[in-house]
């Protein structure tokens, strides 16, 4: 997709070459280059849309905004998409919930997205489902571009300036503001073009086949599997030792789970973590105590003490048996690597030789450690290697845990060397 003459980039940088020294200069992107379309918002508009879209050509570049921090889940609340020969769409998806018709107008054409794994399971949501995708940050991070965010990359590869003010706004407003739309306008402004550049520098440095696979790898992700014990997650559990002040902390999230559900309010702004932590501490027996804690000071927070009273009084009231464990839920994970010195020094002497051929490897390709392997993959490699060890079986051992086709064919033979001839345990002292 050609930018418009008012940001015209300059000169396409050597594909090969690695980041920049240091920051580019950009000339500044300040408006769309077909001007800010109006919303999407009834059925008329959209059926326009999906007639466009189906008569454009070349990929479709795609981004979609949510309300982090202040609505409850990850939902969209605006989907952009530009094509070349169809322009620019902003469609409000709350009026709009099934936008599926526009699946059938780009049936087999790539979409261009950055941060894909972000995107997908809400668009998913409005019944859209792409059939091959290309992920400009996933490429970012396999060149080994040293930052990856969109304006960062736009900046680095196209000399242009994007403005990321309104990322963290509050995208469930309504009527959005201009300002806004033109933001959402110019986040798929120049994707295609991206996605060209990127592509360039991909096949020169002979890591075409290695994104196609990563992108195909995000495209087909299964949603991930529901944890266990959210709840542990609250900023601050790790501090308590008590297993009555973790039954406080559980029992406050899970009320302030389900009001934050109803009132479709992030649940950070319904109690922040600081307060359930500051609660289950103190451990108050009483409405004035509790509310005498200064993070339960605020307007809001007092309003709904009864709530969390309450909640607080159920965990004080559960007999020892059913409070928490302090050990957290049961994981067949490796124990953490700090404690295998103690446990299996043969498997720490593993553990340190597949790093350095990792390390190796990715100072080699220019490629960050965790893309190239996900640690956990190769923690659980070093724990329980497979027998016997070799390029086969640690190359199954890989694949079973997610590794690519492409990771599997750079790491398993020089693993399983590693693996069989670690260096000696350091001595006990």
């Amino acid at each position: 997709m050609a930018p418009s003459p008012a940001h015209e980039p300059p000169a396409s940088p050597d594909p090969t070459s690695g980041p920049a020294p240091e920051a580019p200069e950009t000339t500044a992107l300040r408006e769309p280059a077909d001007g800010i379309p109006p919303v999407v918002e009834t059925p008329e508009a959209l059926d326009r849309v999906v007639a466009a879209f189906a008569q454009g050509h070349g990929p479709v570049a795609v981004d979609a905004e949510r309300a982090s921090g202040y609505r409850y889940g990850q939902h969209n609340f605006l989907v952009q998409l530009r094509r070349a020969g169809a322009g620019t769409a902003l469609i409000d998806p709350v009026a709009l919930p099934d936008l599926s018709a526009l699946n059938e107008a780009l049936d087999g054409v790539e979409w261009v997205l950055h941060a894909a794994s972000q995107d997908l399971a809400a668009l998913a949501e409005q019944g859209l489902v792409p059939s091959t995708i290309f992920d400009t940050e996933l490429a970012a991070r396999i060149l080994g571009l040293e930052r990856v965010g969109l304006a960062a990359v736009v900046a680095e590869v196209l000399g242009l300036g994007l403005a990321k003010e309104h990322s963290a706004v509050d995208w469930s407003t309504r009527p959005l503001p201009e300002d806004w739309l033109r933001y959402a306008a110019l986040d798929v402004e120049v994707l295609v073009e991206l996605r060209d550049r990127m592509a360039e520098r991909l096949e020169a440095a002979g890591k075409a086949e290695w994104a196609r696979q990563e992108f195909e790898a995000v495209r087909l992700a299964a949603p991930p599997a529901p944890r266990v014990d959210p709840w542990r997650r609250v900023s601050g559990t790790h501090a308590l030792r008590g297993r009555r002040q973790l039954a406080v902390v559980r029992e406050l999230w899970v009320t302030r789970e389900d009001n934050a559900r109803k009132r479709d309010i992030s649940p950070g702004r319904v109690l922040p973590d600081r307060a359930i932590i500051a609660a289950a501490t103190a451990l108050p027996r009483t409405l004035p105590q509790l509310v005498a804690l200064p993070a339960f000071s605020g307007r809001g927070t007092q309003r709904r003490a009864t709530l969390w009273m309450a909640a607080i009084d159920r965990a004080m009231a559960l007999p020892e048996e059913e409070l928490p464990s302090t050990r957290g839920p049961r994981s067949d994970a490796p124990p953490p690597p700090r404690a295998w010195a103690d446990r299996d020094p043969l498997a720490a002497a593993r553990l340190e030789a597949a790093r350095a051929v990792v390390a190796a490897a990715s100072a080699e390709h220019g490629t960050p450690l965790e893309n190239l392997l996900q640690p956990d993959a190769l923690r659980r490699l070093c724990w329980t290697p497979p027998t016997p060890i070799d390029a086969v079986s640690v190359g199954a051992f890989l694949a079973g845990r997610g590794a690519r086709p492409w990771q599997v064919d750079l790491l398993a033979a020089p693993l399983a060397a590693a693996l069989l001839d670690p260096p000696p345990p350091a001595p006990a002292e």
